[in-house]
């Protein structure tokens, strides 16, 4: 059975082979990127961005959870934004996700996205903003499957982001 949890210190040498696995490759989301940070820093910053009074400037309050199978093996991480500010809105969205390199292709991506939705409408958001990038056909496959509507595809840096809507 798959669930999106929080992280803990227990989790430590599992979360590492996690990040390793994606090599050079970018890590998505951002939020679980261990790159400039310990994994403790990291729980620690994951903790201050929950609240808005302790969110980094020019950031907006989120949650961070990992998915996990029945043996606790992380298959892939969610960051949920709990606020849009206006790149997000524009750009970013209220869910970012990414699927371990070794597990992708088995449907996982869409199981963490209903269960992040369904997180989502929990904390009385009921209009999801899902973006990617426009030749991620995996990704918007996902985001469609899930009920996802293509409202625009926007430009960033170069590079063309497609928004969807989904209604909880």
């Amino acid at each position: 059975m798959l669930k999106l949890v929080k992280l803990t210190p227990e989790m430590e040498d599992e979360f590492i082979g996690y990040i390793a696995e994606w090599g050079d490759e970018r890590i998505v989301p951002a939020a679980t990127s261990t790159k400039e940070k310990t994994y403790p820093e990291m729980l620690a910053y994951m903790a201050l961005c929950e609240h808005k009074e302790t969110c980094p400037e020019r950031f907006v309050p989120d949650r961070t959870y990992v998915l996990i199978n029945e043996t606790n093996r992380i298959l892939g991480a969610v960051n949920l934004r709990l606020e849009l500010n206006d790149y997000l809105l524009n750009f970013g969205g209220h869910i970012g996700y990414g699927i371990r390199p070794s597990e992708r292709r088995k449907g996982y991506a869409k199981e963490q996205l209903k269960l992040a939705l369904s997180i989502a409408k929990s904390f009385g958001i009921d209009k999801v903003l899902i973006t990617c990038d426009n030749d991620n056909k995996g990704s918007f496959k996902t985001i469609v499957a899930c009920g996802g509507i293509l409202e625009d595809k926007r430009e960033d840096n170069g590079k063309l982001i497609r928004r969807y809507w989904i209604t909880l």
